[in-house]
């Protein structure tokens, strides 16, 4: 990303969907560090949409 490479949006983009996979897993389970973990998988797939732009 420092270098302005041309698959820096691509890779962002790519975390984000990992990281909403993640939570839409995670919101599926009763424990409460599941619930926690999905909650930060949705803020990390909020911050990697915006660097992709």
């Amino acid at each position: 990303m420092s270098r302005n490479s041309a698959s820096s949006a691509e890779l962002c983009g790519v975390c984000a969907n990992l990281c909403e996979q993640c939570a839409t897993h995670c919101e599926q389970l009763k424990d409460t560090h599941c619930q926690e973990c999905a909650a930060i998988c949705r803020q990390c797939a909020e911050e990697c949409r915006k660097m992709a732009g």
